[in-house]
């Protein structure tokens, strides 16, 4: 599967990823981005070197020396909030990669603006905030928002996808995943952000997989982890249930890990499908064999941040929507707030969703 992953990774960059290298002009869209800490940072600098058609011309963060510093380096305006930023004239679309907390305010106030939106993920802390933004979309007719699920863009993950979807494996019955961190960043990491901040991709890169609804879910505490770098619990064992029968377990280790790894493995009525580890240079030598491993995310979905980035540009450049939608983050909200009410009552509780607005049918 290595050698396929690196062609659909190929196809993939084809598809969507142009570097910047002249060639005839287009039209850019002009993007302001909130939030200058590391992956914002790493954002600006995807979409001003890497991005065809892409040109931030702002930034904000609540730190006005994180920002004043961006801007310095990528010759584009600091603004003193995210609100001025939304709102200014040298801005047509808007990425949000602030605290979690500020998401839904900022998303929301994009909305009001009319202007698309990417937002990291979580789209909002609570499912009430992720609500009242698809209320804000189906009052302006259209999807304007996308959320940060870049899982959905990794070629290794695509392939699965293509696979199942084909039907040659028949129909999915268990999926079989880990997600394993070295460390945590930033000293107020609770237990709950395991789900939050850890667990949230499997959960929406499960339903993408299944094209399933959850319909319940659990977290199974197991024995601790003594290089857990915090007190909250950890490793924890998520289970979920879709509506078709499909079960998943997710191993969560927040940190202490050997290394940043990710595995996912679907087992459906033919076949088993595992997710490829990343090319690398396996190397035997001094009667070793080894593979390096990576320390985190962003050595493992470069490539994933660059594909998705560059389909919501041509998306937003084309005036239509892409990707994971205000949908998709409610549904990730309830879910861990689900799984997070699990963890206090150490059992299987049912996961309970609103009827899916039209909008997004």
């Amino acid at each position: 599967m290595q050698t396929r992953l690196k062609h659909t990774y190929e196809k993939c960059v084809t598809k969507y990823f142009v570097y910047k290298t002249g060639g005839e002009t287009m039209d850019k869209v002009r993007i302001g981005v909130i939030g200058c800490g590391h992956i914002g940072k790493t954002h600006v600098e995807r979409l001003s070197n890497k991005i065809a058609n892409a040109e931030v011309t702002a930034v904000a963060d609540y730190f006005s020396e994180a920002a004043d510093a961006v801007a310095k380096q990528y010759g584009c305006k600091a603004f003193k909030t995210g609100e001025e930023l939304i709102n200014s004239d040298i801005v047509d679309a808007v990425l949000i990669a602030s605290n979690d907390a500020s998401h839904a305010g900022f998303v929301l106030e994009s909305i009001k603006a009319g202007k698309r939106v990417f937002c990291e993920k979580p789209l909002a802390t609570t499912p009430d905030e992720c609500i009242q933004i698809m209320e804000a979309e189906q009052k302006a007719g259209k999807k304007l928002c996308q959320v940060g699920f870049m899982r959905r863009y990794d070629p290794g993950y695509t392939e699965i996808k293509s696979f199942i979807d084909s039907g040659k494996a028949g129909l999915p019955l268990m999926l079989h995943e880990k997600h394993r961190n070295m460390y945590q960043t930033g000293g107020d990491f609770k237990g709950e952000m395991a789900i939050n901040a850890v667990c949230i991709h499997e959960i929406d890169i499960s339903r993408w997989l299944t094209n399933d609804e959850y319909v319940s879910g659990q977290v199974i505490k197991v024995r601790q982890n003594r290089e857990t770098d915090g007190d909250y619990p950890n490793p924890l064992m998520v289970l979920l249930k879709t509506k078709n029968g499909v079960v998943i377990d997710v191993e969560i280790q927040s940190s202490g890990a050997y290394a940043y790894d990710i595995q996912c493995e679907v087992i459906t009525e033919k076949a088993s499908i595992k997710l490829p580890d990343p090319p690398s240079c396996n190397y035997r030598m001094n009667i070793e064999a080894k593979m390096p491993l990576m320390s985190d995310w962003s050595q493992r979905f470069p490539g994933a941040y660059d594909i998705e980035l560059q389909a919501w540009t041509d998306a937003v450049q084309a005036g239509r929507d892409e990707g994971p939608s205000a949908w998709d983050g409610y549904v990730a909200a309830v879910t861990a707030a689900t799984l997070i009410k699990s963890i206090y009552s150490e059992k299987e509780e049912n996961i309970e969703l609103i009827e899916k607005p039209s909008v997004y049918r």
